[in-house]
């Protein structure tokens, strides 16, 4: 509880004027209430659309009920990082079929121990203001509705593909909570401005957006590179493209991104020189290069056998050159068999045998 002196009134200007000098670029609270997302969640998990991700399914209603998650929770801060910036780059990447393309979230610095150690720093700040208080924070770390918390705390509306998006900022942030016993004043909650726009149901390519704020998972490229293990179902892989670690498209196509202002936070600035990398010189990486080069990213997470098994795809799908061949048949007797198969119909693609 806060220390008698303690403002409730001005507390959350003060907590938000913290919150921005550690970097943070959006900032807000909310109470704990989630009974609308709650149903909607129970929907899409009983749908199966969650495919093989049972964490979403785990911990019963703890996930929709922060006050069960860590008892004593009364308010919640959610706070925004941005990390997307120019995009013109990512179209041509996509344009151009013998480089890979990686997810925008993914070319720098994990985000999730960054924003976790800012986050525990702005509990220690408020600490200081109030007294000891109960908290948690959370990073994509637990059972936690964070898009509908960052809407309710006014960050930001859920969009049709599912992201959230901010009037003056579009979409390209990250979220992080911090769940305290401390009844703040809640924000209001932001209003849905997609209109009658389809774009990004219209522009997906595996059509995983199956309807306005429904995603089916197991048809999303994000999904199918990264959270899927073994093989990608045959049926996606040619629309997967070049997308060798996530997809973009919804959010690069999304109006509200076109004119944002954004802020360049220096740890997302890529690495590997990933936004220019050619498929044939990531497909080259052996374990030990790759997890060196991936050490402090989200890409380490897929390890190195889905990581060539998502070029194999990409390759496939390729110019036929003989650089491509040649790195096709390099993998051709790897020990995985699922780099194998992938191989072996990549290079049925190009009409050429292992």
């Amino acid at each position: 509880m806060p220390a008698p002196d303690a403002d409730i009134d001005t507390l959350p200007m003060r907590i938000r004027e913290e919150a921005a000098a550690l970097g943070f670029t959006r900032f807000g609270i909310s109470g704990v209430t989630l009974d609308e997302d709650a149903a909607h969640l129970r929907s899409w998990l009983a749908e199966g659309l969650h495919g093989t991700m049972q964490w979403m399914a785990a911990h019963g209603d703890k996930r929709m009920r922060p006050e069960e998650l860590i008892p004593g929770t009364v308010s919640v801060i959610s706070v925004g990082l941005d990390y997307g910036r120019e995009h013109d780059e990512a179209w041509a990447t996509l344009e151009d079929g013998e480089r890979a393309y990686v997810a925008r979230y993914a070319l720098g610095r994990d985000y999730h121990k960054l924003m976790r150690n800012r986050l525990q720093k702005l509990a220690e700040r408020i600490e200081a203001m109030v007294g000891p208080f109960g908290h948690r924070v959370f990073v994509d770390s637990a059972p936690v509705l964070e898009r509908a918390l960052a809407r309710n705390a006014g960050l930001g509306w859920i969009g049709k593909h599912t992201c959230l998006i901010d009037k003056d900022g579009g979409s390209w942030f990250f979220l992080g909570e911090l769940y305290l016993d401390i009844a703040l004043p809640p924000a209001a909650p932001a209003t849905n401005h997609c209109g009658s726009c389809t774009r990004c149901i219209d522009i997906c390519p595996t059509r995983a957006i199956v309807a306005p704020y429904r995603l089916d998972a197991r048809r999303c490229i994000s999904y199918l590179t990264i959270e899927h293990e073994g093989a990608i179902p045959e049926k996606f892989r040619e629309a997967i493209g070049n997308r060798i670690f996530g997809c973009d498209d919804c959010q690069l196509v999304c109006p509200w991104n076109k004119f944002a202002e954004r802020f360049d936070e220096p740890d997302f600035r890529t690495r590997n020189d990933l936004d220019h990398a050619t498929l044939v010189g990531l497909f080259a990486w052996d374990e030990d290069e790759f997890l060196r080069r991936t050490e402090g990213s989200a890409i380490r997470r897929s390890g190195h056998e889905r990581w060539l098994r998502n070029i194999a795809v990409a390759l496939g799908n390729a110019p036929t050159t003989p650089e491509i061949i040649a790195a096709l048949r390099s993998r051709s007797e790897h020990p995985s068999g699922i780099v194998r198969e992938h191989v072996a119909w990549a290079l049925a693609r190009h009409s050429v045998k292992g």
